[in-house]
């Protein structure tokens, strides 16, 4: 293992050149399915690192670093396309910031969350399917300041704990509850795993002091897909195929969240 270290801060860099081209392969494929539907792929790239065998030390930081970038870029598109509602963002970002920030410096045993969470996704998944089977236009209802800013305070947590932006939760809720349309919540969505990454990072790097320099070769493959992605979510597919990639998305977490690889 090379470093590179200051009296505060140390970069680690621990993958040989072709697992770290396979690693950034990966990254691109899942930036770009999660960015079509406001995610930033964190629950993707965290499998995709177990399985090239990146140390467990530096998954966390890696995804939230690559959540940074992915969701800069799929907020600003969905932004642009008229898909992001401030009223609907701010009570769940509120609690969720420095919940994450909490989280981001907690590191719990995963044996027990990981599979109540993939159990969680997975029923997600499978409401957000059967809802898109003949669904016609799509209704809303204002989310209520205090399950908003509840379900932020708990999503904020999760995703600090476990260095994904929160999205991967936070859509299906905003669908299933009929708070946000499609389109509207890939939009809040992003917005809501950029500020939350933002908060884990400082909450983890503030406790472990490293960074993996290995994250410099997987900004771009990152980035790469986040463009993709988010220029097909925000222009090209119908609120159908939005919800079934979303659903595909959230059994890709729940696989990862049941099975840790």
């Amino acid at each position: 293992m090379n470093s590179f270290s200051d009296s505060r801060l140390k970069f680690t860099m621990t993958l040989s050149v072709v697992n770290t081209a396979i690693l950034a392969f990966l990254v691109f494929v899942a930036s770009a399915l999660y960015a079509s539907v406001g995610h930033a792929g964190a629950s993707g790239d965290i499998a995709a690192m177990g399985l090239v065998g990146v140390p467990a030390a530096s998954v966390k930081p890696i995804a939230l670093i690559l959540n940074l970038f992915v969701a800069t870029i799929a907020t600003h598109r969905f932004y642009r396309s008229g898909y992001f509602s401030w009223p609907l963002f701010w009570p769940f970002a509120l609690t969720s910031i420095p919940a994450a920030f909490i989280g981001g410096r907690i590191s719990l045993p995963s044996h027990i969350y990981q599979p109540v969470v993939g159990v969680v996704l997975l029923y997600a998944a499978y409401r957000l399917v059967r809802s898109s089977v003949g669904r016609g236009q799509e209704g809303t209802t204002k989310v209520p300041l205090y399950a908003g800013m509840l379900w932020g305070a708990g999503i904020g947590l999760l995703s600090g704990l476990t260095g994904v932006g929160g999205g991967i939760f936070l859509s299906p809720l905003l669908l299933l509850a009929g708070w946000a349309e499609t389109r509207q919540s890939a939009g809040v969505s992003a917005a809501f795993i950029l500020v939350n990454s933002v908060a884990g990072l400082a909450g983890n790097v503030s406790s472990i002091h490293q960074l993996p320099i290995l994250v410099l070769w997987l900004i771009p493959a990152a980035m790469f897909g986040g463009f993709v992605g988010s220029y097909f979510g925000s222009q090209r597919f119908n609120p159908t195929t939005l919800r079934r990639l979303l659903a595909i998305a959230l059994v890709v977490a729940a696989i990862k969240m049941i099975s840790p690889i």
